[in-house]
């Protein structure tokens, strides 16, 4: 067992996290980020320095480091740029666009200077990857700093970050300065930046951006200075003296990224979660806009009330929803979103991605290997909230994404969930795979182990891999211990085959008084089953069915209906019957899973009635 321990200070109050890991042996690397950039807003260009402080955690020892540069994406020839302009469904955002770049409008990032503990490095760029050559080797358990000065320019918006915005925000700065590609136990991860899922390395930023005096920032972290640079953070009463430029100072700690966001009309709106962290809405002043955002606060309310109460509690003291981007994006304690469409969708989007902040953002698997756990427990999270934000109340809230995932499942296109995000080969695939097959392979799971089981398993998964870097095999190793069942199988199936579930009920007959019920394994994933057979008594008789592979049973009734437990299914075998003490005169109808959990191709075949 290793126990990890931090000490961070988070909003100005000291917090312990001590997390002992019996899992695996787990490690993670650190850093701890300064930053200073100096913004001139007419050349969209600003000049940057950062000291990075790298902590290796690992038992390995470090020769190379690699950045990611991801504004280099936003030139003509790029990955980027040739990835969407190959696909046959390219996101509509990108297309052709950045080919059609001119020079002020591109993104880069240029280092000028770059050295390891005060000495000059050696170092190459190819892409949107820094490769850099280490003067003296990193050692287990040893830190180094780095110090790095660098120009950038922010490219016309295209692709999450850039400058003057669909809506008209001046700057949605994203993925915008030179970051620290990840290293852990599968090595360096220094994927080019092609549109799709990102990976950092938690630790601390503190980071000053100076800036025009018109405009307004939103940022990940804690504003540090409000009452030098006004704006409406600051306490009432201060009087924030006239400059040309002021300089925003904000802290953010025990995050793996950070973003902001800035407007000469941004409004900045204050709202308070009791027992919860203080929310900032920071919208664009036109109408258009001010009309939906101003109704927002008391949903998003409710959201972490919802979130915290399901998922976990938020380890933050702040989030904020920022008007930018290209539609919705989430990034540690805040989000960008557009706004142009309808309340409704904003809510929705603002639901999803702050609910990224408890997968993606707290819960930090690797987006891009995983795309499911982040998109798909997240897709899960909003349509939960959404069913309660709105009334809705469905016994189902997540059928959408069902009917979505039949839709892959018949597709000749379809790829398994485990491919990485940037080797789809549609962007149609990567988005049910991601979005709507990561939610149903969640709702399929509390069918397997029984609601309860998978209620406390998601808050045990949360608060056992919190502020870490979550695998599957994690997940499904908590929700084994919360069950008390096998699980790897229904991984093995669900992610890395492309096997599909169809059952059917081959035959219903009498048996003298009785009457004999033979099922058919059509489709080559084995599942437990839920049987319920209902009669002109209008009595319901509720049957379970384990699956050998589980080595036990889920608790759980039916509409207060306790079942009965027959014989495991033993999963080579095709076909299993079972003898109900009713006749089949009396048998209205014989349904399997009555609660449509189970992602069952084929429907039809699901239920008898004579």
């Amino acid at each position: 067992m290793m126990i990890l321990m931090r000490c961070v200070l988070l909003g100005g109050m000291l917090m312990h996290t001590v997390s002992a890991l019996s899992q695996r042996m787990y490690w993670q690397q650190e850093v701890d980020y300064e930053m200073e950039i100096d913004m001139d807003v007419k050349k969209h260009q600003f000049k940057g320095k950062q000291k990075l402080i790298y902590s290796n955690h690992s038992p390995d020892t470090l020769y190379k480091v690699f950045y990611h540069l991801y504004f280099n994406a936003f030139q003509p020839g790029s990955e980027m740029d040739t990835r969407s302009r190959s696909l046959p469904d390219p996101d509509r955002r990108v297309g052709d666009r950045i080919s059609k770049l001119k020079p002020d409008e591109i993104g880069y990032h240029h280092i000028t200077l770059l050295k390891q503990n005060d000495v000059p490095l050696k170092y190459q760029v190819q892409g949107t990857i820094l490769e850099v050559s280490l003067n003296n080797p990193i050692l287990p358990g040893e830190s180094a700093t780095f110090y790095m000065e660098f120009n950038s320019q922010v490219p016309i918006q295209i692709r999450r970050s850039g400058r003057n915005s669909s809506e008209g925000v001046d700057y949605s700065m994203a993925q915008w300065y030179p970051k620290l590609c990840e290293y852990d136990e599968e090595g360096w991860h220094t994927d080019p930046y092609i549109g799709r899922e990102f990976y950092g390395v938690w630790g601390n930023f503190r980071v000053k951006i100076t800036i025009d005096s018109k405009y307004t920032l939103g940022a990940t972290g804690y504003l540090q200075n409000p009452n030098e640079v006004g704006h409406g953070y600051e306490d009432k009463g201060i009087i924030v003296p006239k400059k040309e430029k002021l300089t925003w100072h904000f802290y953010a700690p025990q995050v793996h990224d950070f973003m902001w966001a800035a407007d000469r009309d941004y409004i900045v709106e204050k709202a308070k979660v009791p027992q919860g962290p203080n929310l900032y809405f920071i919208y664009q002043s036109d109408t258009i806009y001010a009309n939906k955002w101003k109704k927002l606060p008391p949903y998003m309310i409710q959201f972490f009330q919802i979130m915290e109460k399901k998922f976990g509690k938020y380890p933050y003291e702040v989030f904020s929803f920022i008007q930018g981007g290209d539609g919705g994006m989430e990034y540690p304690m805040a989000t960008l979103v557009t706004s142009s469409g309808s309340f409704e969708g904003l809510v929705s989007v603002c639901v999803h991605e702050a609910a990224h902040n408890w997968f993606y953002g707290v819960l930090a698997t690797n987006e891009a290997l995983y795309p499911w756990m982040d998109e798909g427990f997240t897709t899960y999270a909003q349509d939960y909230v959404l069913d309660r934000l709105f009334n809705i109340n469905s016994d189902n809230p997540f059928l959408s994404n069902y009917s979505s995932y039949f839709f892959l499942l018949k597709s000749a296109d379809r790829e398994p969930l485990s491919t990485h995000a940037d080797f789809y080969k549609r962007n149609r695939t990567y988005g049910i795979s991601s979005y709507s097959a990561g939610a149903v392979f969640l709702h399929q799971l509390s069918y397997i182990i029984g609601q309860d089981a998978f209620e406390r398993g998601l808050l045990r998964y949360f608060n056992e891999w919190k502020f870490k870097h979550p695998h599957p095999n994690d997940f499904i190793r908590v929700m084994e211990k919360t069950s008390g069942l096998e699980l790897h199988w229904y991984l093995q199936q669900f992610i890395y085959s492309l096997n599909i579930i169809d059952y059917g009920i081959q035959s219903v007959k009498s048996v003298g008084n009785k009457t004999e019920i033979t099922l058919q394994r059509i489709g080559d994933f084995p599942m437990p089953l839920d049987i319920i057979v209902e009669t002109n008594t209008s009595s319901t008789f509720y049957y379970y069915i384990p699956l050998d592979l589980m080595r036990g049973e889920k608790r759980e009734t039916y509409k207060n209906i306790k079942p009965e437990v027959l014989p495991d299914w033993m999963w080579v075998y095709s076909t299993y019957s079972f003898t109900v003490p009713i006749p089949i005169q009396n048998i209205t109808s014989v349904m399997i899973d009555p609660s449509e959990r189970m992602a069952d191709l084929v429907k039809e075949n699901n239920i008898w009635k004579p």
